[in-house]
């Protein structure tokens, strides 16, 4: 019996080896070939569709995508377990310190969100709201209540004990939480609510709760393909000059297409807009990312629009061309 266990123990050790044996060869010699990519949520819709259309070009080059966070893609890339990582926010100099390299590639905006059924649904979508009180929710806590931005009308109040504010943020390290408490003069560890994780979690979370206020980036409050709001889910207007009302050229809202044109024309303020970058640890050292990264500013660049995000300008491009050198 004995002698039998040892031989079955033997075999499967070999068999082990083997295994483990084909399994490195087989991803060392086609690593040379693959690019790994992980990181923001905000780029991932359009880093997918990157991926997609170069690969009809390059059938030999496999390009894994991931989300996580801008958090996870930067550390994912100082750590080297990446070769790109999509972050969403800006780069910080500790992370430069650590040799976190960058390029722009594209730009979108973080966007407060409330629920479709919210009981001042109209009001809101009128009268907006300003950056006080989206401090005084997220931060100081001192609107607790949506009577205390307008007041509910008719039958469709809800009662005084059931209208409090139920604020959203995310838990995980994000640059679309980053880039909103900028806004607001903070960091994202001063935004207080329920945390969920990533931006398809927010905006579910938002979609569920009637007397939710969160925040997505762009593409997790639009449908890409009707270009409009999510069911269930719509913009906050910022009431950017904090008059009381959404003026004509602070009006927006309707369709992916409306706001798009808004941070081109710099009308939406910047942050919440953002440029997006690719960050490698030091220039990429692959000649196969250094390609796909300059497709991606050139050819590339034509996916930005259609996919809902904006193109960066002219000036960024040649620029980050520049950055990323000749082979």
């Amino acid at each position: 019996m004995k002698k039998f266990l040892f031989v079955v123990l033997v075999a499967l050790g070999a068999y082990y080896l083997i295994v483990s044996g084909f399994r490195t060869n087989f991803f060392s010699k086609n690593s040379e070939n693959a690019i790994m990519i992980s990181g923001a949520w905000a780029l991932y819709p359009m880093t997918i569709k990157w991926a997609e259309e170069y690969q009809k070009i390059h059938p030999n080059i496999k390009i894994d995508v991931s989300a996580g966070g801008a958090g996870k893609g930067m550390a994912d890339t100082l750590a080297r377990i990446v070769d790109i990582g999509n972050v969403s926010r800006k780069i910080y100099p500790d992370e430069i310190k650590k040799g976190a390299w960058w390029v722009p590639v594209a730009k979108d905006a973080v966007i407060p969100t409330i629920n479709a059924a919210n009981p001042i649904f109209k009001k809101l979508q009128s009268r907006g709201i300003t950056r006080t009180e989206l401090i005084n929710i997220w931060i100081t806590k001192t609107i607790q209540k949506w009577g205390e931005i307008a007041a509910c009308e008719g039958d469709e109040c809800p009662s005084e004990e059931t209208f409090f504010i139920n604020s959203y943020t995310r838990s995980d390290a994000c640059g679309a939480a980053d880039t909103l408490a900028r806004f607001l003069g903070m960091k994202q560890e001063d935004l207080q609510g329920i945390g969920v994780y990533g931006d398809p979690g927010l905006a579910d979370a938002v979609r569920r709760d009637t007397l939710a206020i969160g925040f997505n980036n762009i593409n997790y409050v639009y449908d890409v393909k009707t270009r409009k709001p999510i069911p269930g889910l719509k913009p906050l207007p910022l009431d950017l000059n904090e008059n009381g009302m959404i003026d004509p050229e602070e009006n927006f809202y309707d369709d992916l297409d409306q706001i798009i044109k808004a941070i081109m024309d710099e009308r939406y303020p910047s942050p919440p807009a953002r440029d997006l970058y690719f960050v490698s640890q030091g220039r990429p050292q692959k000649k196969i990312v250094r390609e796909f990264m300059r497709w991606v500013l050139t050819e590339g660049q034509k996916y930005v629009l259609d996919s809902g995000y904006i193109p960066i300008s002219q000036n960024k491009l040649q620029q980050a061309l520049e950055q990323l050198g000749d082979d």
